[in-house]
């Protein structure tokens, strides 16, 4: 072994590591990966590996961040640009949210996010990912999802969130209802993850206009583009790397 690869080894004691364990032990679930002295790599990735996770989680409901709704949108994007398969975007709105913060029930916000959280779960599928965006507002990334389910999942979720009163304290329960916009990825079209979002608020817009508790998606068979997103498929290519020469026939359309 070399003295430089001697000494780029660091001595665990010499790191600061316990804002780090507060945070993941704040998570719950958490549990050292290294007992002793035995193997403290194993124990480093094993922390590093949770703040990681830690860092694509809502604090407050536990469900996907907005950092990790983008990699979601962005990896649908491109399996629906190649496979022209479908996926849905659901953006979803608790009605007369503004009031929940003056209520004099002890953190109703909260609770009301949270319990709004577990019901959205119990209504998708596992391949599906449910985002908190803050706000009183989450979004559903609906991978292989054709216009007939979409509609039908939309007002699965509308219905439950309706029917399930939120108990703010043993005299106090909430009725709550949500607006849900949704938008599809359009296959063979390549756009963007804030492109794709802007199209099913734009719907979510037209859902809260039209009264609360309801939906509006737009047609799958809508191929309508955003100028934007012309500008991604007709635009100037990317000159090849260096030492790369292209066909002519390859910068055809």
């Amino acid at each position: 072994m070399s003295d430089s690869a001697a000494s780029s080894f660091v001595d665990l004691r010499d790191l600061r590591l316990d804002a780090a364990h507060a945070l993941l032990a704040q998570a719950g679930g958490y549990q050292t990966a290294w007992q002793g002295a035995t193997a403290p790599a194993r124990y480093l990735q094993g922390l590093i590996d949770g703040l990681c996770e830690l860092s694509l989680l809502d604090p407050l409901t536990g469900l996907a961040s907005r950092r990790q709704l983008q990699a979601v949108q962005e990896r649908e994007i491109d399996r629906v640009t190649r496979s022209g398969e479908t996926a849905l975007l659901l953006m979803l709105a608790i009605d007369h949210s503004k009031p929940l913060s003056d209520r004099p029930e002890h953190r109703a916000g909260a609770m009301v996010l949270q319990s709004v959280a577990r019901t959205l779960s119990a209504c998708l599928r596992p391949m599906d990912t449910l985002a908190c965006c803050g706000d009183a507002a989450f979004a559903v990334v609906l991978p292989a999802c054709h216009a007939g389910f979409g509609q039908v999942v939309a007002e699965r979720i509308r219905r439950v969130v309706a029917n399930a009163p939120i108990q703010l304290s043993a005299a106090v329960a909430l009725d709550v209802t949500v607006s849900i916009g949704g938008a599809f990825a359009l296959p063979g079209l390549r756009s963007t993850a804030r492109l794709w979002s802007d199209r099913a608020e734009q719907q979510l817009a037209q859902a809260r206009s039209a009264g609360c508790n309801r939906i509006s998606i737009e047609a799958q068979a809508d191929s309508t583009v955003s100028a934007e997103e012309k500008s991604l498929l007709f635009g100037p290519r990317r000159p090849p790397p260096s030492g790369c020469s292209l066909d002519p026939a390859d910068n055809a359309y």
